[in-house]
């Protein structure tokens, strides 16, 4: 069993209470656009996987994907920042999706929380929304749950407080 920590969007601000809700978590995963700084606090807490968003520079472009696959426990997992949703997939999450198969399909980038089953495909679409304060959302979100062998399960919605 691990229990996951998904935040996307922080665009270089990490509120302290990011901390706190994933102290029980076994890793961070971060879909996108983290910013100037984040990705050391967030490596220096729990392990760290993650893909660069459109605002990442060349030290996060450096280190992280355009696009990650990978296994956790016994689910295949697919994250792309900008990878749209469900009948609304970006010309490379659908090729991607289409060639190789996920159980989980993580993105970023629109700053709207969605969690999403695809009953086409079959596979579990997340979007933890945005946990920084750049951009149009309204309220800072994050998104924890557990991957137990092959089923994710126990997802919970975080609420940060307003942008």
């Amino acid at each position: 069993m691990t229990h996951i920590g998904l935040i996307s969007d922080t665009h270089g601000f990490l509120d302290d209470a990011v901390f706190k809700h994933f102290d029980k978590c076994d890793q961070v995963w971060h879909a996108g656009d983290f910013g100037p700084g984040v990705a050391d606090k967030l490596r220096s807490f729990k392990p760290l996987r993650g893909v660069y968003g459109n605002i990442d520079g060349y030290e996060i472009r450096s280190e992280f994907p355009e696009k990650l696959r990978f296994t956790c426990e016994g689910v295949n997992v697919l994250m792309i920042h900008i990878g749209g949703y469900p009948g609304r997939y970006s010309a490379l999450a659908k090729a991607e999706l289409r060639s190789e198969p996920s159980q989980l399909f993580i993105s970023g980038h629109s700053h709207i929380l969605k969690v999403i089953y695809d009953d086409k495909i079959k596979c579990l679409h997340m979007n933890p929304g945005a946990a920084g304060k750049h951009g149009w959302h309204k309220v800072r979100t994050l998104i924890r749950f557990v991957v137990d062998g092959d089923k994710m399960r126990d997802c919970e919605v975080i609420e940060l407080g307003p942008r």
